[in-house]
């Protein structure tokens, strides 16, 4: 047994031999909300975690025996407790409660994984939201249990929060040690210090426009989400939220809603994902801040918004996270997503990390993003321990602005001048009906240095200059094929509506196989890729090209089917 485990069961002998509460102050209510066909899983035996299927009818959760990390975190963290409740029913709550009390027998004293504090306190949230579907039909010896252990893992968060890691892990520790505390009788006492720390970690970590360091959509709602629970908490107990709190949410707030598609999905940037279906949704309407008023463009952590009509464009328009917070940061400096409607279009691979560590590494190269990218080399590249990003792409270039044709974004970066000599300018411009969307991608070499950089590349060479590709990765729901003699490329969406791809033809088109990276699926979807190849050669190197709707596309289209699985298989 390590230190850190030996301790672990120390502090919990500890907190285990305190007075524990033997009731709530009020009868909780669910704040998390799951997924009904995955507590069907769940029933039957299949359980699906950190990208792993297990499929075991029959077996008790704890029998299983994954050996990878991220699956035994999803299992000690009780968040599959959110698709049980969801489920409802006698044999949803059976294994509920079989499950609960087995690893209260088995880890309750501190053994085994699940003890980080952003651990404890998913737990601790997911037993205090579901104690009424846990607690149906149990008999007072065991409610009794269930409440002293309650009692002793807040007791054990409120001495181990300290060592939870800066940003969502912490914030994730101290919003569940408040929750839990208010909940409990007899619990107060923990809360003012667990405020004061949170409230200090906000104003720390949440900059002024909303955003937080590691530039990651996804956890910056699961971020919002936790903070408004501890606000909500707060309140409900009569308590008010301190300020940092307050305008910590009233700033990530209108951050989220800049990154949010058309569709209600998140982008898909620097490891995040779409997000829960309905999570963002539900976070903004329980926290109750009502967008501002908001027009065809804005920015916020990093990322550049432009919309028209049903369509929406969202670009990587910010150097990579630096640091600690790079170490899922992605090469994608001036990438692009675009949405039009319920549908997403043009996408980014997404996060590798559910399938092992060579798609997650797959998954950071500027090649998985729908951007320019050197042949052999992504705009940031990765330190000599292939974690954290040590040499970043900057922008250079940023300027963006509307007129009465659309809304326009301007921007380079300089991630391949040390290397090659070369920046990456990218001019867009998305007409106001929001059907079409006009690019320009130029490799320049600017200045006279740049210039004799280049060219003793190119001599070394043998002149026959720097391989490039323009990417254009779809979503896989997209259906793609060339058109007029290869000059282009039709896209059907399953809605019906049809965008044409068109090139000024400086550069090779192709369609080609591609991926789409989605957490909770088994194995990454397939997909296709426009890719724009081709070589420069001289110190300017531009491709034009245009995405738009087909004329006989309606300008409306009642897209009201949505037949995605509930649960990614």
């Amino acid at each position: 047994m390590g230190r850190a485990g030996l301790g672990n069961r120390l502090a919990m002998w500890r907190a285990l031999r305190a007075q524990g509460a033997r009731s709530f102050v009020a009868q909780p209510e669910p704040r998390s909300i799951g997924l009904y066909a995955r507590g069907r899983q769940l029933v039957a035996g299949n359980f699906q975690f950190a990208g792993q299927l297990i499929e075991a009818p029959g077996t008790p959760i704890w029998d299983l025996a994954p050996q990878d990390p991220e699956f035994l975190a999803e299992l000690h963290g009780f968040a599959w407790l959110d698709d049980l409740a969801a489920l409802g029913g006698a044999a949803a709550r059976a294994r509920a409660q079989d499950w609960l009390w087995g690893w209260i027998a088995r880890y309750g004293n501190g053994k085994g994984p699940g003890w980080s504090p952003d651990l404890i306190a998913r737990r601790l949230i997911r037993w205090t939201n579901h104690a009424l579907f846990l607690l149906q039909g149990r008999d007072k010896p065991t409610s009794d249990l269930f409440f002293h252990q309650l009692t002793a893992q807040t007791l054990f968060l409120s001495r181990r929060w300290p060592q939870s890691a800066p940003g969502l892990p912490r914030i994730e520790a101290l919003s569940g040690l408040i929750s839990a505390s208010l909940a409990l009788n007899g619990m107060d006492r923990l809360v003012p210090p667990a405020v004061t720390a949170l409230a200090q970690h906000c104003a720390k970590e949440i900059d002024a426009d909303g955003g937080i360091p590691t530039r990651n959509p996804e956890e910056l709602l699961e971020a919002f989400t936790l903070l408004g629970w501890a606000e909500r908490a707060l309140s409900e107990a009569g308590r008010i939220p301190p300020k940092p709190l307050i305008d910590a949410l009233d700033r990530i707030a209108p951050a989220l809603r800049l990154v949010r598609h058309a569709d209600g999905g998140l982008a898909r940037f620097h490891g995040g994902g779409r997000g829960v279906e309905g999570r963002l949704d539900q976070a903004l309407a329980s926290a109750g801040i009502k967008p501002a008023a908001q027009g065809g463009f804005g920015i916020a952590m990093g990322f550049a918004r432009l919309q028209g009509a049903r369509t929406s464009l969202i670009v990587d328009a910010a150097a990579p996270p630096a640091g600690r917070a790079s170490h899922d940061a992605h090469a994608s400096t001036l990438g692009f997503e675009l949405t039009s409607g319920r549908r997403p279009l043009v996408v980014s691979c997404g996060s590798g990390r559910s399938f092992g560590a060579e798609w997650r590494q797959a998954g950071r190269a500027t090649a998985s993003h729908s951007t320019l990218a050197l042949d052999g080399f992504s705009s940031s590249r990765l330190d000599a321990r292939e974690q954290a990003l040590a040499d970043r792409a900057n922008v250079t270039l940023f300027r963006q602005g509307d007129d009465a044709t659309g809304v326009h974004l301007h921007l380079a970066q300089g991630g391949w001048v040390a290397t090659h000599g070369l920046t990456h300018r990218r001019d867009l411009h998305l007409s106001a009906n929001g059907r079409t969307l006009a690019g320009a991608d130029t490799l320049i070499a600017e200045g006279h240095a740049n210039n004799l950089r280049f060219e003793r590349l190119l001599t070394r060479g043998g002149l026959t200059g720097v391989a490039f590709a323009l990417r254009f990765h779809l979503h896989p729901d997209v259906d793609a094929t060339l058109d007029m003699g290869g000059a282009a490329v039709s896209l059907v969406l399953k809605s019906s509506e049809i965008w044409v791809f068109r090139h000024d033809g400086h550069a090779r088109l192709s369609l080609e196989p591609s991926v789409y990276l989605e957490a909770g699926r088994l194995k990454p979807r397939p997909a296709r890729q426009i890719v724009l190849s081709g070589r420069a050669i001289g110190i300017e190197t531009r491709l034009g090209w245009t995405l738009a709707k087909a004329q006989d596309t309606p300008l409306a289209i009642r897209d009201l089917d949505r037949d995605d699985l509930p649960v990614p298989l």
